[in-house]
């Protein structure tokens, strides 16, 4: 009988600890999976800046463009990466970044190259996708500024989950 208690003892405390173990992995992963959503949201803020500045830096050069060009048009939704910015539209109309700010329609994952790096075009594809969003609206004053804001959603598990970032663009200059 005592035999029988001891193996039992043991047994739960085996299965405890397993238990323990599961859990501690699946919450690590999703602490990896949440930061790096997190991360790509930002990025979405950052590239979204950056158009807005090289904007600037345009009217100072060559163009008169406005400083919200191309980015008015993602009301609707868009998704982008920094590898975009590098093809130049053949339409001259359509200045860079309107190949950089794409429709979003259901949304593609983000791929990550054998550099780490996350884009749309070459590598893996992810669990992640990146929905931005640019609201046109006035300030208080009536100053025009950019609504900006970043989803990132994942699947685990049969969850869905999401990060999300928002941020004010204005047009400081």
């Amino acid at each position: 009988m005592e035999a029988i208690v001891a193996i039992f003892v043991i047994t739960t405390g085996i299965v405890g600890v397993l238990s323990l173990f599961t859990q501690t992995i699946s919450s690590a992963t999703f602490s990896k999976d949440k930061l790096i959503a997190a991360y790509l949201a930002q990025e979405g803020i950052e590239i979204v800046r950056n158009i807005r500045d090289t904007n600037w830096l345009e009217q100072y050069t060559e163009s008169t463009n406005p400083w919200n060009e191309g980015l008015t048009g993602c009301s609707g939704n868009c998704e982008a990466d920094y590898f975009c910015t590098t093809v130049e539209d053949p339409d001259p109309t359509n200045p860079p970044f309107h190949r950089c700010l794409d429709s979003y329609d259901s949304g593609h994952f983000l791929k990550i190259n054998t550099n780490d790096l996350y884009n749309y075009a070459t590598g893996t594809d992810t669990k992640f996708k990146r929905k931005i969003t640019i609201t046109p609206t006035n300030d208080l004053e009536g100053n025009p500024i950019l609504n900006v804001s970043i989803l990132v959603e994942w699947q685990e598990r049969g969850r869905t989950h999401s990060v999300t970032v928002k941020e004010n663009l204005y047009n400081w200059k």
